[in-house]
């Protein structure tokens, strides 16, 4: 009988369960996930948001597929252009482990205001650095630090990222550092 779990993953935590790096938080201290229990995906260190975890590999590549959007909430450097929000929708180069790669088309659109998440322990930056805008950014893709990389190329770095959806799984009001297990991870 395989296991589910749904987490919200708070800032500064690892996305694994071995411990091989001295003064650094991983999942296994949120929670006592049973053996053989692996992140579908990862959030880096410092990424918050929606993270999903199984026993199940089979559900674990159907979640890291193509097939299932993964949705996150960035905050950017500066206020984009509608120019740069063009060039994320239609595909950037980024690199990707030494190698170009061109981004697939994905969803992008400025949020009408900040989404009302806790601030975060250690503090970004205030108000004297300038203006900073929030996006929604929808991939169906998963390199490694994807959304920075893309937000980036335009211009416009990422300062905080959440992930708040996985296919039709929202991160709505978990709180950060809780776990919930569900009998069966439905993504579509």
């Amino acid at each position: 009988m395989h296991r589910h779990f749904i987490i919200h993953k708070p800032f500064g935590y690892m996305s694994q369960f071995v411990e091989n790096v001295k003064k650094k938080k991983f999942l296994g201290e949120l929670f006592p996930f049973p053996s053989g229990t692996m992140a579908i995906g990862r959030l880096d260190e410092d990424s918050e948001g929606l993270l999903l975890l199984t026993t199940d590999g089979k559900v674990s590549e159907l979640v890291r597929s193509k097939k299932i959007e993964k949705e996150y909430y960035v905050q950017l450097d500066g206020l984009i252009t509608q120019e740069a929000v063009d060039k994320l929708i239609n595909g950037v180069e980024i690199s990707n482990r030494s190698e170009k790669y061109t981004t697939l088309p994905c969803k992008v659109f400025v949020l009408p205001q900040s989404p009302n998440f806790k601030p975060r322990v250690k503090k970004i930056r205030d108000d004297r650095h300038g203006p900073t805008c929030w996006v929604s950014i929808t991939i169906n893709e998963g390199k490694f630090r994807q959304v920075r990389k893309m937000t980036a190329a335009v211009g416009f770095p990422t300062l905080r990222l959440f992930r708040v959806r996985i296919g039709s799984i929202h991160l709505n009001d978990l709180e950060a550092g809780n776990v919930i297990e569900v009998n069966q991870l439905i993504v579509d």
